[in-house]
């Protein structure tokens, strides 16, 4: 798979807000107020970005978007795993873990000590992926979020 990493664009903006909607909203039935939550995180990334210790990665084939993930600051010794997303067409392939793998490396090239993410019990994959890398499920709760029920998880991973 040619897939080059890069960082975020102006444009991927839109196309990642869109993607975290429909893919969402198709797959589990999450309603609109998912993709505004994705635009609201987008946003302050965007506004509040430390370069020094905040990256985000959007995978590229051949001009197409495959996916995302982002590390942000969490606080001094914590980062926080973001918009980890691939588009069906890319599943299965082993990007998933490259963009894992990339954006747990720069967690701990610039110095934090550990890593957490919030995610959904109905994310198999991803959670499978996550325990095959060392995270831990820290926390998991029922809630009624985005229009339907929902087990959130906490995972975390020591640096």
């Amino acid at each position: 798979m040619d897939v080059m990493l890069r960082d975020l664009e102006p444009a991927d903006v839109g196309w990642l807000v869109e993607q975290h909607g429909v893919l969402y909203a198709r797959a589990e039935g999450f309603d609109p107020s998912f993709g505004a939550l994705v635009a609201e995180i987008l946003e302050s990334y965007q506004r509040d970005r430390d370069p020094a210790c905040e990256r985000a990665w959007i995978a590229v084939r051949n001009g197409q978007r495959l996916g995302s993930i982002f590390c942000v600051r969490q606080d001094a010794e914590t980062a926080k795993l973001r918009l980890f997303l691939l588009t069906p067409e890319a599943r299965g392939q082993g990007l998933g873990l490259r963009l894992l793998r990339a954006c747990m490396g720069y967690a701990r090239d610039t110095g934090y000590r550990r890593m957490v993410l919030w995610t959904h019990e109905s994310h198999r994959a991803a959670c499978a992926l996550y325990a095959r890398n060392g995270w831990q499920l820290v926390d998991a709760r029922p809630v009624h979020s985005f229009g339907v029920d929902l087990v959130e998880q906490a995972w975390e991973i020591a640096l």
